[in-house]
């Protein structure tokens, strides 16, 4: 009768408990509405930046009569975005992060409101820098609390995705902005204003609310988003570095981050090559400042094509495919270079814009991998000012030399970064799948 009544214990509760744990690590799933507030937040976040090339050489051109003094404007903001990302990122660390980032897209809309007033108020264009001065020093510490707030609404597996879907957003946004400010340019520069203030005040009311969300928090706590593997694998990153990370922002950032962002500066330089010498680009070819927009739109057309294939594909590329993608970058800038006519001049601006999106989203998964968690949103608003200034290169060569000693400057910047990634893909060449995610 012993004999019988043991086997009879399995089937209860106690057979039951080594099941339990089964059922545990799994995290509910997460709800899809905030991520795509996320995504449509993101992409108007975009409109100042990609419409303000044209809207504001539309808008100085009357008063200054060259389409170079829009690029002056675009120069100052993003000089301003440069000086200011760090600092006030981390000035926000002790702020609740949603409301903060919500804050500096208020300060934002108002400096380029007050740059309108100025304009109608025929102001004297020197007048006009303070406005974009003060748009430009919140912006790129906007950018890094917005993607900070991407890894608490996402899994780390869906990022390459969650990314892609956003350049993807983005590009559309980039590539509609300028034909609309073009479109409304032409008929009045006060409302191609007036529409770019509108739309880029959007993050205001899409954001969503991430309950504890701050700069100075572990991207992984009160988050479920994050699981235990992930987690591994960014201690590992930080641990290169030899700091973990607390609330004080004395966590050391690993050297090799400077790499990627020399990058991201290379990247963002090809393409600005198009976007703020877009009126430049159309004037040499005979044009009329209005179609401007053509240049942009096929830059942004390919770069939409780009980050639907990141998208679909869901995977970080290869140390050695990205400098493939440079090398192709450089291709495009050769044409636009050398192309001396308007279709070889396009098919140029093409080939950039399928690879940025790419090269872009590696730049974001790779500088996330190596912040420390305590620094990341000041880390992504310092990859946002990498990527600007690129922007300033290209800008202040056109504002002072002209369209071409600018394409020069930024075929110069390609070139040192194919010698980069190339010495990077040879140095993790010899490592494991998982060393070589941390050591990129």
């Amino acid at each position: 009768m012993t004999s019988e009544s043991g086997p009879a214990t399995p089937p209860g509760p106690t057979a039951s408990t080594p099941e339990a744990p089964l059922a545990v690590p799994t995290v509910p799933p997460l709800p899809r509405g905030p991520l795509v507030r996320w995504w449509a937040g993101f992409a108007v976040f975009g409109v100042p930046q990609a419409a303000g090339p044209i809207a504001f050489a539309l808008l100085a051109l009357p008063l200054t009569g060259s389409a170079e003094s829009g690029a002056a404007l675009v120069f100052a903001m993003t000089a301003a975005q440069v000086v200011g990302a760090v600092p006030v990122a981390r000035f926000g660390r002790r702020f609740d992060a949603v409301r903060y980032l919500r804050a500096l897209i208020g300060i934002r809309a108002f400096a380029l409101v007050g740059l309108t007033l100025l304009a109608v108020a025929g102001v004297p264009f020197g007048w006009w820098f303070g406005a974009v001065v003060l748009a430009g020093v919140v912006n790129g510490a906007a950018y890094g609390y917005q993607r900070m707030l991407l890894n608490r609404l996402v899994r780390p597996a869906g990022l390459p995705r969650a990314l892609g879907i956003a350049a993807t957003l983005n590009e559309i946004t980039f590539a509609t902005s300028p034909v609309l400010a073009s479109a409304l340019g032409a008929v009045s520069p006060v409302w191609a204003m007036v529409v770019m203030i509108v739309l880029g005040f959007g993050p205001m009311v899409l954001m969503p609310s991430v309950s504890g969300a701050s700069a100075g928090a572990r991207v992984g706590d009160g988050d479920a988003a994050e699981g235990e593997a992930d987690a591994g694998a960014r201690g590992a990153s930080a641990g290169e570095d030899g700091g973990t990370g607390g609330t004080g922002g004395t966590s050391r950032v690993p050297a090799v981050v400077l790499l990627w962002l020399v990058c991201a500066a290379a990247s963002n330089a090809a393409a600005a090559i198009v976007e703020v010498g877009a009126v430049a680009f159309a004037l040499a070819f005979g044009l009329g400042a209005g179609w401007a927009f053509v240049f942009g739109l096929v830059l942004c057309v390919g770069s939409v094509l780009g980050g639907m294939w990141v998208s679909m594909r869901n995977r970080r590329p290869s140390a050695a495919g990205v400098v493939v993608f440079f090398a192709l970058t450089g291709l495009g800038n050769v044409l636009a270079l050398f192309g001396g006519h308007l279709l070889v001049t396009l098919a140029g601006a093409a080939l950039i814009g399928v690879y940025l999106p790419q090269l872009q989203t590696y730049f974001s998964l790779v500088v996330d991998d190596l912040s420390p968690e305590d620094r990341r949103a000041e880390l992504f608003s310092l990859l946002r000012t990498a990527g600007s200034v690129g922007i300033i290169v290209v800008s202040g060569s056109i504002a002072l030399w002209g369209l071409h000693a600018a394409m020069t400057v930024s075929l110069v910047l390609v070139v040192v970064a194919i010698g980069l990634t190339a010495w990077n893909a040879l140095r993790t060449r010899g490592d494991g799948p998982v060393r070589a995610r941390i050591r990129v």
